[in-house]
């Protein structure tokens, strides 16, 4: 299946609390969206790889993308080697996605920052011929680099170099989010407290949104950064 974007995520969430908006407002203007997370968050404070497999399910259904791999890479303890990047590659190939969407850039998480450059590289390297991968049916695959990646903001703020209105689809985006419930706060849970699973964490994601969107002039956004600025022959499509 060929898709217009393809999302990577270092951990099952990263997606749907960054760029889960951008997604669902893609596909409903028709476009083919999907997702790849590169390793099952293992390592997380609360719940288990098991688990966030189920919330995976929960939330790909919530967003109606159109596919969804797990490649189980080693949480906290990827690297952006050959290794790595050859497993991306296969992915990319098989996709042929138009956007790429990756990790933030620098983040909280030590893995966030380092799966968005494994993210690129992999990206510029699936393009070029003299590298062979072969598919799930033992075929070798055709180079193909994406037309356009774009780095979604995570925990840190960083100021965007574009933001995608997702006003109409918030409150899709939030029961997406609540699909990963053992993750996030919960008063009859005893799981350890992580900066993510305290009340004020509910407000930080809207007041997140709207601080996107007033940069636009929407109630709810979410923002990108771009190595290489987006080019247009119409100015009047940046309105």
């Amino acid at each position: 299946m060929k898709l217009d974007i393809l999302a990577f995520a270092a951990h099952p969430d990263d997606v749907e609390l960054s760029c889960s908006g951008t997604i669902m407002q893609h596909i409903r203007m028709g476009y083919k969206v999907g997702i790849i997370d590169l390793t099952s968050g293992e390592l997380g404070t609360r719940g288990s790889a098991e688990l966030r497999d189920i919330e995976s399910k929960n939330a790909s259904a919530v967003m109606g993308i159109h596919a969804r791999e797990n490649l189980r890479m080693k949480d906290g303890f990827f690297r952006n080697d050959e290794e790595h990047q050859r497993e991306l590659i296969r992915v990319i190939r098989k996709y042929q996605p138009d956007i790429v969407l990756c990790n933030a850039i620098s983040d909280r998480h030590i893995d966030h920052g380092r799966a968005a450059q494994l993210e690129a590289d992999s990206c510029f390297l699936s393009g070029l011929v003299k590298i062979e991968t072969l598919g799930e049916d033992g075929a070798l695959q055709a180079a193909w680099r994406p037309k356009s990646i774009y780095h979604y903001i995570q925990d840190h703020f960083i100021i965007p170099d574009i933001a995608i209105d997702i006003t109409d689809v918030w409150e899709q985006k939030i029961k997406a989010i609540e699909c990963f419930r053992s993750q996030f706060y919960d008063p009859n849970s005893n799981a350890p407290v992580t900066p993510i699973a305290t009340k004020e964490f509910w407000e930080f994601l809207p007041g997140r949104a709207m601080d996107m969107g007033r940069i636009i002039g929407a109630k709810y956004a979410e923002g990108f950064t771009v190595k290489r600025a987006p080019g247009v022959k119409d100015l009047k499509s940046l309105i």
